[in-house]
């Protein structure tokens, strides 16, 4: 089927349901969204699926006049903010579907004073990101990062038994620090292995810690204690830099720091030295800045997995984040509450 632009013709009316506008980014929709989706937004809204807002605070004709009679937005990542001057363009908009994660970027203050809905695909993000994690905390605990580096220096048969002694998941301690969505199902996913899971959580007491399938704990007890810490906290003030040189002294010779949350927790300048000698291994998919410089050691040392912030929802992985999207609209459209609705004195709290 044929891309439209923004400066297309809004297209009619193909049900009687609420009228939505698509609200992303240049490129994501088309990443997004199948046919099949597409179809499942016109069945029970009236919308345009090929007309994208890329821009709503300057919009182009075609999209002003369809934000003008839009009752629901599905947004997605590159949205811009929805703020006053958006929301007086937008006079019958009553809730937002955001088909991604966080929804700090583009929903605003004003959002709430006008008492609008809105619902997130963050559950279906945490999927993924759980998914790396727990990839990460096996091949860490195997050593698989340090074999394939001296393999790949010795290319000959070797007796790996001294330098792996102690290597294996069995009775090994995982720290996961946040009952985020994606901490609470790392959690989950490692429920078949033979691991201690701890947890520290402020808001997550030794009962709800319990029903997860950890201990709850204190964050310095955790570092004392793990094998590996993962963090899965959310990026507020109060968490910077949470992972910093005292917590870091506190883990045990060997260990690993995985961090997929935000780069601002670890403490990265305290981090190096324990990389640079050996002392810790790390995981990292997020690292502040969020594009190492060039001449960074985390590029090339041998107890560090650096990777682009990929752990995330990518390629076939949208799909599923447009799944949940549609299914919101689809609640939405025959009058029912959202699943997965954002709670605004969450938002002090979540990512």
């Amino acid at each position: 089927m044929p891309h439209r632009t923004e400066e297309a013709t809004a297209g009619t009316d193909l049900s009687g349901g609420p009228s939505l506008l698509l609200a992303m980014g240049p490129g994501v929709a088309e990443r997004l969204f199948t046919d099949a989706h597409r179809a499942r937004l016109t069945a029970v809204t009236r919308t345009d699926p090929y007309l994208v807002a890329h821009d709503l605070a300057d919009p182009p004709s075609a999209v002003a006049a369809a934000l003008a009679d839009a009752e629901l937005l599905l947004t997605c990542w590159g949205v811009t903010p929805l703020d006053e001057r958006v929301l007086d363009s937008a006079p019958r908009l009553r809730a937002v579907v955001h088909a991604a994660g966080s929804v700090k970027h583009h929903i605003t203050r004003a959002c709430w004073d006008r008492g609008l809905l809105v619902a997130s695909a963050a559950a279906a993000n945490a999927q993924p990101v759980a998914e790396y994690t727990l990839a990460a905390i096996l091949f860490a605990n195997k050593r698989v990062l340090h074999s394939a580096h001296r393999y790949r220096e010795l290319r000959a048969a070797h007796d790996w038994r001294p330098e792996l002694d102690g290597a294996g998941n069995h009775g090994r301690t995982v720290g996961v620090v946040g009952a985020s969505r994606i901490g609470r199902r790392v959690i989950e996913l490692l429920r078949p292995f033979d691991l201690r899971v701890l947890l520290y959580d402020p808001y997550a007491d030794a009962d709800e810690a319990a029903r997860l399938g950890a201990e709850a704990v204190s964050l310095d007890d955790l570092c004392l204690r793990s094998d590996i810490v993962t963090v899965h906290a959310p990026e507020i003030p109060a968490t910077r830099h949470m992972i910093d040189a005292r917590r870091l002294s506190l883990m045990p010779d060997g260990a690993t720091l995985i961090n997929t949350a935000r780069g601002s927790l670890v403490d990265t300048d305290a981090l190096l030295p324990d990389l640079l000698s050996g002392r810790l291994s790390a995981v990292l998919d997020v690292t502040a800045p969020e594009v190492p410089p060039a001449g960074s050691p985390l590029y090339d040392l041998p107890n560090v997995l650096l990777t682009p912030h990929v752990a995330g929802s990518l390629g076939r992985e949208l799909y599923r984040m447009a799944d949940l999207a549609l299914d919101e609209v689809e609640r939405y459209a025959l009058g029912r509450p959202f699943a997965e609705p954002v709670v605004p004195a969450a938002l002090d709290r979540s990512a």
